[in-house]
């Protein structure tokens, strides 16, 4: 009921320019210490003289009557230097009981620290270094500083020329990503602590999403490397970009800061613009990175305008003020920030009707950087989604469940359907991770524990079908130079390998059991069908069907057909 709080300042004439506020770190400590005292008025004194009695605010705002006065209340602050300080600390802890050393005042000074800060969270000045000692935890980002350090040792190995690149990158990448994943494990019963002052949260969420993505890096660099020697294209600066983007979806899925969360996510799009067009010589290469340079600015644009919509609404850019700031005081601009927010999460995840990039990215791009895009990227996607949606537009829950339903349906229809005409591999499998993700956005509508488990598992058996389809796709492409779906036609008369990998793999991403595509999908449905998602779940068995026809259809082509002779 306190409208506002006028602070009355005396300053010591030792102070100079160097101030230091004595106060308490909570407000709601004031307010239960307040003993019976007349409206209006804190006085600090008091406060050693007078018991504490759970008045709490009725006897400092209320007169005798019950009346209640909502003005605005004083409250006296002794601002001290810091010699004044520890005289009175000495005389406080029973070193010195000498009365005629410490002035009146002092009184007021030894009961502030038991007061809060009211205004700012401060510490008495004992030394220099302890005004720079804020809690930053900086250990919980330290898999995304195993990356990084990878990453910059790539670099300078890379300056040393082509042959020592293509000798020492491999080993130094996979020390990196392995120190990373090894780090995420020792974390899981770590105590949850915000790292870099609430911009980072390392819950078993976001652990998970980045072990996911850094494992999708890992797999994908193993797959790259006969590749790129096949291309003729230097190791060290796509590994080194390929680090980039596993930063930035690391960091991403973590971030609780909508600066934080811009940044991550543009250190992953820019790196994955520089991914899809590096293959410099290849004009299908340079289309589909112009392409998703321009999709993807104009999401980062929009996702901008609903930052600033959030900021501007709740006068901070933590995403826990935000959503504590939208239950008080939903707005018509807070579902247009939400609007917004959700236009750029459809993007990154690749939902229709925000999937027109993926098609024309996945055909161009180099085949390691679709894998690492079709997995790590979405899975960074998946994680902003949920800090975004459940943790900060809380009160907007049924709005925002309401159109990821509709964005969920479309994408398991559209991507399934389309895929059926496909003749294209890669264009295939990206129509069908549309329609991968939108099975996966079951569990983000369930908003239930179960739900969320379930995405991460799916995510985590998708990382190893998909990563595994592609593998066996390059081993194609390196030895025919080719991705058409007709010129797979009697592989198994050629390579049965590869035929049995792919159609494992193929398999899997249908949902045939006993492979793990289906307990991924199981899950997921038992999830949809336990929150009363109905509809999402019988559109999802639907659709499975679907995508089971035109997998079946390449297996058929590798296994039945006869091998072309031209091929």
């Amino acid at each position: 009921h306190i409208k506002g709080f006028e602070v009355r300042l005396s300053v010591d004439s030792e102070v100079g320019p160097l101030l230091t506020f004595l106060s308490c770190r909570d407000l709601t400590c004031v307010v239960r210490q307040i003993p019976h005292m007349a409206h209006r008025s804190f006085h600090p004194i008091a406060l050693r003289k007078e018991s504490t009695d759970g008045a709490g605010l009725c006897g400092a705002l209320n007169d005798d009557q019950g009346v209640r006065h909502v003005g605005s209340v004083t409250v006296s602050f002794f601002i001290a230097p810091p010699s004044f300080l520890q005289r009175n600390q000495g005389i406080h802890s029973g070193k010195s009981r000498s009365a005629a050393t410490v002035p009146p005042i002092g009184l007021t000074t030894l009961s502030m620290p038991e007061l809060g800060a009211l205004l700012l969270s401060t510490q008495a000045v004992a030394a220099p270094g302890e005004l720079l000692n804020l809690a930053l935890h900086a250990g919980t980002v330290g898999p995304e500083a195993a990356v990084l350090v990878a990453m910059i040792a790539t670099l300078l190995v890379d300056l040393a020329g082509e042959k020592v690149s293509v000798r020492w990158v491999p080993p130094i990448c996979y020390a990196g990503l392995g120190t990373a994943l090894v780090l995420l494990a020792l974390q899981w019963n770590a105590p949850l602590e915000p790292s870099f002052l609430g911009a980072f949260l390392s819950d078993h969420l976001a652990i998970a999403f980045r072990a996911i993505v850094a494992l999708s890096t890992l797999l994908s660099l193993l797959i790259s490397w006969r590749y790129a020697e096949q291309s003729g294209t230097p190791v060290g600066e796509y590994a080194a970009i390929l680090l980039a983007a596993t930063l930035g979806g690391m960091m991403l899925c973590g971030a609780t800061d909508l600066v934080s969360v811009f940044v991550s996510l543009e250190t992953l799009s820019v790196a994955s613009y520089l991914l899809s067009g590096y293959m410099k010589r290849d004009a299908r290469s340079s289309e589909a990175a112009l392409k998703y340079l321009l999709v993807g600015s104009a999401a980062a644009a929009v996702f901008l305008y609903g930052a600033s919509l959030l900021y501007g609404l709740s006068g901070s850019t933590s995403l826990e003020v935000i959503g504590n700031a939208l239950v008080t005081s939903p707005t018509p601009l807070a579902a247009l920030a939400l609007v917004f927010v959700l236009a750029t999460v459809a993007f990154k995840i690749a939902a229709v009707p925000f999937h027109q990039w993926t098609p024309d990215v996945y055909e161009g791009s180099p085949t390691p950087v679709v894998a690492f895009l079709s997995v790590g990227s979405k899975a960074a996607g998946f994680a902003l989604a949920l800090r975004l949606l459940v943790g900060c537009f809380g009160s907007f829950d049924t709005q925002w469940k309401l159109l990821f339903t509709v964005l969920a349906i479309l994408s398991m229809t559209l991507g399934n359907v389309v895929a059926l005409a496909q003749t294209s591999m890669k264009r295939m499998l990206a129509y069908s991770s549309i329609g991968q993700a939108g099975f996966v956005m079951i569990g983000l509508v369930c908003g239930t524990e179960d739900g969320f488990a379930a995405m991460v598992l799916y995510m985590a058996t998708y990382l190893f079908m998909n990563l595994g389809a592609f593998a066996c796709i390059i081993l194609f492409s390196i030895r025919t130079g080719s991705d058409r779906i007709s010129d797979y036609a009697g592989l198994y008369q050629k390579d049965p390998l590869i035929t049995l990998g792919l159609s494992l793999c193929l398999l899997s991403l249908g949902g045939i059991p006993p492979m793990l595509g289906f307990f991924g999908k199981i899950y997921l449905f038992f999830a949809g069908w336990a929150d009363h998602q109905y509809v999402l779940v019988v559109v999802g068995l639907v659709t499975s069907v679907i995508s089971i026809y035109y997998y079946i259809g390449v297996i058929k082509m590798m296994v039945v057909k006869e091998p072309q002779e031209a091929s």
